[in-house]
Formats: structure tokens, C-alpha cells, sequence
């Protein structure tokens, strides 16, 4: 039986037509991955538009900044206060720049703002482009800001004056009859408030500058903080005082701090993708012995 050469011509262009059909549909997918993954190679890269300045990775923390999270002595004449965000010193200070050189940035390209701590982590738009300040993921704060990943995981302490009753204290429900205090905003302050439970109402300071002037001015009988602060209170900032002890992590989750950013910019999966490697090739471990060595000894409170 003969074919008809009319109906053999007409499947023979159908089939061409289909096979293009198909090449252009393959093309095109194959135009959008490509697009799509040079749109997140942009993201990340110096000259990406989601920049507050182009060409420039601007980072925000408050001032002053206390060490061990920054160092370096601020020079004549400049805005920072007791220590200088810019000079690579503290352990904030040195993440901060080597984040910035997963992202692609020379040190040069690194400029540094001023940013309140409550400011960084409220609604709205930021002159930063990620904000570094002992700032605590919560499922609130992360209703407003973007969050990366953990760059510290913290458990809180309490600094008390030696001699005084509560410098007796060895346990948690120990401390329930004292005046406790804290920072505004912090988890230091929920920290306080769900799990010490003080039968007083904690005091809260504007800034943790005043927390550490009510304790030295006795005001309050206990300040709590992070850890690695709490070094430095009893260092520098509190005479004839101690950390008490420190308290373990509560619920499934491990308090930490982290980065912020403006909600839903897409630079935080870049900087999720920096701390994720600076931990697994363990520049973040060299920067906390190297920084936040103190961190560790004080006895747990139960």
C-alpha cells in the first residue's frame, strides 16, 4: 500500500514544526536558569543594585561599641565611642569583614553606620545593608527583618557586686527575691521575665550602658547579659564585681545572634551562604578563641 505524498508531507512539517517547538521551549528554560543564576550571582556580588550603595557593603551597629564584640582604640576626632567597628578588632568587627570577603568586598569597599540596637530590628526601610550588634533571633523580630543564620550562639549571665547578699546566690530560684535589670529590647530582658521569674518587677535601660550604672550605683542587685558582655562588665565597667554564673539555653531552640537585614532582601541568602562556609572552615571557632576566649568557665546556674 503507497503512502499519499500529500498526507507524508504534511506529518513530515508537523514534526519539524513540534521539533522546534520543542528546541525553543528547551532554549527558553534554558534562558531562564541562566538568567536566574546570574541574577543570584548579582545578588551577591559587589556591584548588586539590592545595595544600599553600589559597589559598597555598608554595615550598621550601635554606638558605643563595646568589646569583646569590637575593638581598637577610635581615633581623634572620630564618632565611635570606646571602640572602633572599623578596625577589624572584636569578634563582630573581624565576622562583619569576613563575611564581606565571602561577598566579594576588599576591605576598602567596607563602610561602617551608626544604627541603634531597638532601630536595627524595627519595621521599615535601613541605611544598612546588614546590621551586627548582639541581636538575638526572635520569631517577632523576624516578622519585620531578615535574619541569617547563627554567627554566635550565646547562653545569658548575671554580674552581681561582690559582698552583697545576692553574690551568695547558687541557684536560679535563688534569685527570685532580687532587683534583676537589663537592656530594652533584649532576651537578656525576656530572659528575665520568662524563665528567672524575679517576684520584683526587673528594671530595663534605654541602653545596657545605664544597666551597667544602676549595678554599680546599686540600684539593682543583678544585671544580665550575654556572656561574652558580662566578661567585659566585670573586667572594665564594674569595680569589685563578678559573673555569678551563666544559665543553659531553654526551649528547642538554641539562643543566637545574627545578622540583620531589611525584610526580604535578597543579599540575606548571600550572607547565610558567608557564614555558613566561614563555620564549616572553621574561621568562626578561630575568631571566638581568638576573641571570646573568656567565654567559657563560669559556673551554670540550674
Amino acid at each position: 500500500m503507497h503512502a499519499n505524498p500529500v498526507t507524508s508531507r504534511k506529518a513530515s512539517m508537523r514534526t519539524r514544526l513540534l521539533l522546534i517547538a520543542a528546541a525553543a521551549a528547551v532554549a527558553a528554560v534554558a534562558g531562564t536558569v541562566g538568567h536566574a543564576r546570574a541574577s543570584s550571582s548579582a545578588v551577591c556580588s559587589p556591584a548588586s543594585e539590592h545595595l544600599v550603595t553600589s559597589g559598597q557593603l555598608t554595615i550598621g551597629t550601635d554606638n558605643p561599641a563595646y568589646p569583646p564584640w569590637y575593638g581598637g582604640t577610635p581615633a581623634k576626632g572620630s564618632k565611635w565611642k570606646v571602640s572602633d567597628p572599623t578596625s577589624g578588632k572584636g569578634y563582630e568587627s573581624a565576622v562583619a569583614y569576613a563575611i564581606a570577603t565571602q561577598l566579594g568586598f576588599s576591605r576598602s569597599q567596607v563602610k561602617w553606620v551608626y544604627e541603634p540596637f531597638n532601630k536595627a530590628f524595627a519595621p521599615g526601610s535601613k541605611s544598612f545593608d546588614f546590621d551586627i550588634n548582639q541581636i538575638s533571633y526572635t520569631p517577632a523580630r523576624a516578622k519585620v527583618v531578615s535574619f541569617s543564620v547563627s554567627y554566635y550562639d550565646v547562653n545569658q549571665a548575671i554580674v552581681v557586686v561582690k559582698g552583697t547578699k545576692i553574690a551568695s546566690v547558687r541557684s536560679v530560684a535563688g534569685l527570685r527575691s532580687f532587683k534583676l535589670g537589663a537592656q530594652l529590647g533584649t532576651t537578656s530582658y525576656q530572659f528575665i521575665k520568662s524563665v528567672l521569674k524575679p517576684s520584683q518587677q526587673p528594671a530595663v535601660f534605654p541602653q545596657n550602658a545605664g544597666a551597667v550604672e544602676a549595678l554599680k550605683n546599686k540600684q539593682i542587685d543583678g544585671l544580665v547579659v550575654d556572656l561574652p558582655t558580662a566578661f567585659y562588665v566585670t573586667a572594665v565597667q564594674v569595680p569589685n564585681s563578678k559573673i555569678l554564673g551563666q544559665f543553659e539555653n531553654h526551649g528547642k531552640v538554641t539562643d543566637h545572634f545574627g545578622v540583620i537585614l531589611e525584610k526580604g532582601n535578597p543579599l540575606t541568602s548571600c550572607v547565610n551562604k558567608a557564614i555558613t562556609a566561614l563555620r564549616g572552615n572553621g574561621t568562626l571557632k578561630r575568631l571566638q578563641l581568638q576573641w571570646l576566649a573568656k567565654a567559657n568557665g563560669a559556673p551554670i546556674l540550674k
